[in-house]
């Protein structure tokens, strides 16, 4: 009986995984034709869009809010959330500086920052999966966890003195566009690959969908929740190390808010935050929509809260665009 039970859960997930897949090619098809409607309006709007610098500051800019993303993006699949990113990115970045200003080795610097940060995403996948934490609450403390611990490392002061050869990082090009570009086309290419080709990408999507159903399935969950959390902070720490190049000094209070801009880019993508469905083709495309609607905004002379007010109500029709395609599906 148990055997029938799992065999059933199996082709259940089968199932939704097709279901997905066609869910995904609608919405990234979808995105990318708003993405070109936005490009022609822009362009024709206002004369300084496509001009190399304004584009180059747009990429320069998502760039660091879409490496985050990435990771995000596989815990809203896994029907979690993680508010502490923001958190983490300040973390490595101050730590990367301390470290560069201590005079240990700029690769040195980056690899240590990036793992620490890496290991407090593991400890918070941990602690929500054997302490039966909810995924909110627990990264809700962590951030605020986080942010002090950095408060009182620091004593809420910049961490300045960086290598000369770290700070023009910051300006570097290639082909025309900024090195950080290519950076976050190396993550985005990391992340697709694991969601597509690997056992843990598609662990991940089942245990969205239906946990318990994973579970019978042999899935192990305590190890995927713990690496989706410890991926998910890596990303924010490979931000965190792009926000400290652009800055040029270690900010105690970097990335504050990253953390919703980062879901924001998931969702408008056509990530569910119920889990099982995202895609990291479409978190770019979110990502660069939402970019896009700030620069054009700004470049248009739009006030900056009337902007924030347009994203917010681009996610709430996100979501109820999920919500009602999940009751047709029914």
């Amino acid at each position: 009986m148990m055997e029938t039970a799992m065999k059933k859960e199996q082709k259940k997930i089968g199932l939704l995984d097709k279901i997905n897949i066609f869910r995904k090619r609608h919405s990234e098809s979808t995105l990318g034709a708003i993405l070109i409607v936005f490009i022609i309006f822009l362009s024709l709007a206002s004369d300084r869009f496509l001009t190399l610098r304004n584009i180059s500051n747009l990429l320069r800019s998502t760039s660091i809010v879409g490496v985050a993303a990435v990771g995000m993006t596989f815990v809203i699949i896994s029907a979690g959330i993680d508010l502490s990113i923001g958190a983490v990115l300040g973390l490595s970045g101050v730590i990367a500086a301390l470290l560069m200003t201590s005079g240990v080795p700029i690769f040195l610097s980056v690899i240590g920052a990036v793992i620490c940060g890496t290991v407090v995403g593991i400890i918070q996948g941990w602690v929500i999966y054997k302490g039966n934490v909810p995924p909110f609450i627990a990264t809700l403390a962590g951030m605020m966890i986080i942010r002090g611990g950095v408060m009182l490392i620091t004593g809420a002061n910049m961490v300045s003195g960086l290598p000369k050869s770290f700070r023009s990082f910051a300006t570097a090009e290639f082909l025309g566009l900024p090195a950080v570009f290519f950076i976050w086309m190396v993550v985005l290419g990391l992340g697709a690959f694991i969601a597509k080709y690997t056992k843990f990408g598609r662990n991940i999507y089942a245990i969205g969908s239906n946990e318990e159903a994973a579970r019978l399935s042999g899935i192990n969950i305590k190890k995927n929740i713990v690496a989706v959390y410890g991926f998910c902070a890596f990303t924010a720490s490979i931000a965190g190390i792009l926000f400290l190049i652009r800055l040029g000094n270690g900010l105690p209070s970097a990335g504050t808010g990253y953390e919703m801009d980062a879901v924001a880019a998931a969702v408008v993508g056509g990530a569910s935050l119920m889990g099982a469905e995202g895609s990291i083709l479409g978190t770019f495309l979110g990502a660069i929509i939402i970019a896009m609607i700030r620069n054009g905004g700004n470049l248009l002379g739009i006030n900056s809260f009337i902007l924030n007010i347009i994203v917010g109500s681009l996610i709430v029709g996100a979501v109820l665009v999920d919500q009602k395609s999940k009751k047709q599906g029914k």
